[in-house]
C-alpha cells in the first residue's frame, strides 16, 4: 500500500521514448536533485539526448519546461493516490497516508517535496507555476479532509491543514538531517492527532 509519493515518477524514460517524454523526465530528474534555477536548458538537452530545436518544439521556453514538470509531478500523484487508495474505508485510507508519509522521508534520493522546493523558487502568487503548486496543495488538503470528514472527524478542515503542516514540517527537516528520526516523530504526531479527531 502506497500514498502520495514524496518525490517526481517520471524521472527516467528508456533511450527510445518519445523526446517530450525523455526531455520531462530528465528535467524532473535534475530539477528535484539540483534545483530548478541552477539547471540549465543545455544540461537538459545533452541529459536527454536530443536537441536544442527539439527540446524548443515540445516546450517553448524553460518557464513552459518547469510548469509541465510540477504538472506531470501532480497529475502522477494523483492518479498513483486513485489507485491505492481506492477501495479501503476512509480510517484504512488515512492510517494508509499517514505510514507512507513516513516512509516517503526515507526513500533513497530523497530532497524533500518537490513543491515546496519549486515554491522557494517560484514566490510570485501570480505565477503559473506558482499558482499549479497552490493548486496540487489544495487538492492535497482536500484529499485528507475529505477523508477526514468520511472517518467522522468533528474538524476535518482544521485537522488537514496541520496534519499538512505536520507533513511540510518533516519533509524539510528530514531533507536536512535525521530522516530516520523525524519518521518516528511525525509517525506519532499523525497517530495523536487521528485520535484527538477520534479517527485513530
Amino acid at each position: 500500500m502506497s500514498a502520495p509519493p514524496a518525490v517526481p515518477l517520471a524521472t527516467s524514460a528508456a533511450p527510445d521514448a518519445p523526446p517530450r517524454e525523455r526531455i520531462l523526465a530528465t528535467a524532473a530528474r535534475l530539477f528535484y536533485a539540483e534545483g530548478i534555477h541552477a539547471v540549465g536548458m543545455d544540461r537538459i538537452v545533452t541529459e536527454a539526448s536530443t536537441t536544442r530545436a527539439t527540446l524548443y518544439r515540445h516546450f517553448v521556453g524553460k518557464e513552459q519546461l518547469v510548469l509541465s514538470y510540477i504538472q506531470s509531478t501532480d497529475e502522477q500523484i494523483r492518479a498513483l493516490s486513485s489507485a491505492a487508495l481506492e477501495g479501503l474505508d476512509p480510517r484504512e485510507a488515512l492510517r494508509a497516508v499517514a505510514g507512507a508519509l513516513g516512509d516517503q522521508l526515507c526513500a533513497p534520493g530523497f530532497r524533500g517535496c518537490p513543491f515546496l522546493n519549486a515554491a522557494a523558487e517560484y514566490p510570485d502568487p501570480a505565477d503559473p507555476v506558482s499558482r499549479a503548486i497552490v493548486a496540487h496543495r489544495h487538492w492535497l488538503r482536500d484529499l485528507v479532509a475529505g477523508l477526514l470528514a468520511e472517518a467522522g472527524a468533528p474538524e476535518p478542515a482544521e485537522d488537514a491543514a496541520t496534519l499538512m503542516m505536520l507533513r511540510d514540517g518533516a519533509m524539510m527537516t528530514a531533507a536536512l538531517g535525521d530522516a530516520d528520526t523525524v519518521r518516528v516523530s511525525l509517525e506519532r504526531a499523525i497517530r495523536r492527532l487521528l485520535t484527538s479527531a477520534g479517527v485513530g
